[in-house]
């Protein structure tokens, strides 16, 4: 490890511990940033400043492959805050390297609903607007408000609002043209008031029965969410995985007849636009895929559409399961199913 102007430079990092999928790779050289001012320093270094750069938040995201060649910058950017508080909204910020479910607990805790039902979503709040994360009808981008981030080449500080950000299913600018030029180090949210329950969801609605409460308060849409998704989900601390790892397909409303044709019970949600949100995890599941391994990977029992490391699975090992069960599905429906993690 070396030291230079106050920055950590560290060779030879194993980035096991540092993705959820707890996959095999190692880093040749990591920076830990834990301020603009830290992503500065890698921007004007006269070594690192030129090398292709990785940027590496909770790692929950990600399927390393091999190891990594590229400079991986750690983020690390702490605090979390009320900014301002409006007639209609309040303003609640976090620093990047924060966890994201216990900024989502923070702002519950603090009074500042709005986040209840992306809790338990892992990873950090800087890779939320990457992923433009999304649970239970409610999507990142439906209370976000701007980002702060710093250019890798120039070193520049610049905030971005939803526009700049390019939000789309799983997607953003951060994906594409900004993918590992710009290292996001501020996320600012806007939680509407007066606060109201997104409940849409089915799985809502059978808590909603189960429970007897018609109109629960924010709280109870957290606890409600967080039982539901350990109930389906691993936890990544003890069987390592990156959550949904296909992206629900969205087709047209002709499609969705033509496969509800063949395959009536098919699981599907009608989205604002009149297109069609197809479940990913029934097809793989109605594809015989729940509970099978290639290698060390496989796919979980409770929930078809999460991959799972059983143990020492590789990235290959991963993405060859991954490239099967696409195979079969669009075998079957005629759909090509797409990663939500990132591939590296």
């Amino acid at each position: 490890m070396s030291e230079n102007c106050g920055m950590q430079i560290e060779s030879g990092v194993s980035l096991k511990p540092y993705n959820t999928f707890s996959l095999p790779a190692v880093a040749r050289t990591l920076v830990r940033v834990a301020s603009d001012a830290d992503v500065r320093r890698v921007a004007d270094h006269p070594q690192l400043g030129r090398a292709p750069k990785f940027v590496l938040g909770g790692g929950s995201n990600i399927i390393l492959t091999r190891d990594m060649p590229q400079l991986v910058l750690k983020v690390e950017v702490r605090g979390m805050r009320l900014v301002e508080e409006r007639a209609d909204a309040w303003i609640v910020e976090a620093g990047a390297g924060e966890g994201w479910h216990q900024f989502v607990a923070f702002t519950l805790a603090h009074g500042w609903p709005g986040l209840e039902n992306l809790a338990l979503i892992p990873g950090t709040v800087g890779a939320a607007p990457v992923q433009n994360i999304g649970a239970y009808g409610v999507e990142l981008q439906d209370r976000f408000e701007s980002l702060d981030a710093v250019d890798l080449v120039t070193g520049r500080s610049v905030t971005l609002h939803a526009p700049g950000c390019a939000f789309g299913y799983r997607d953003s600018i951060f994906k594409h043209a900004l993918a590992g030029r710009s290292v996001i180090t501020r996320v600012r949210f806007r939680l509407p008031r007066p606060w109201q329950p997104v409940l849409g969801y089915l799985e809502l609605e059978r808590k909603r029965a189960e429970t007897g409460i018609d109109a629960p308060d924010a709280q109870q849409v957290f606890d409600w969410v967080c039982a539901i998704r350990r109930a389906k989900l691993p936890d990544p601390a003890k069987i390592g995985n990156a959550g949904s790892f296909f992206k629900n397909p969205i087709v047209t409303p002709e499609q969705c007849r033509d496969i509800i044709g063949r395959d009536p019970e098919i699981v599907h949600y009608p989205m604002p636009d009149g297109s069609v949100k197809l479940a990913a995890g029934w097809m793989i599941d109605a594809c015989g895929w729940k509970g099978k391994s290639v290698g060390q990977a496989g796919v979980y029992e409770k929930q078809a559409l999460v991959l799972v490391n059983r143990g020492s699975a590789t990235g290959s090992e991963v993405m060859l399961l991954a490239q099967a069960i696409r195979e079969s599905v669009y075998g079957r429906f005629g759909i090509r199913l797409e990663s939500e993690p990132v591939v590296v």
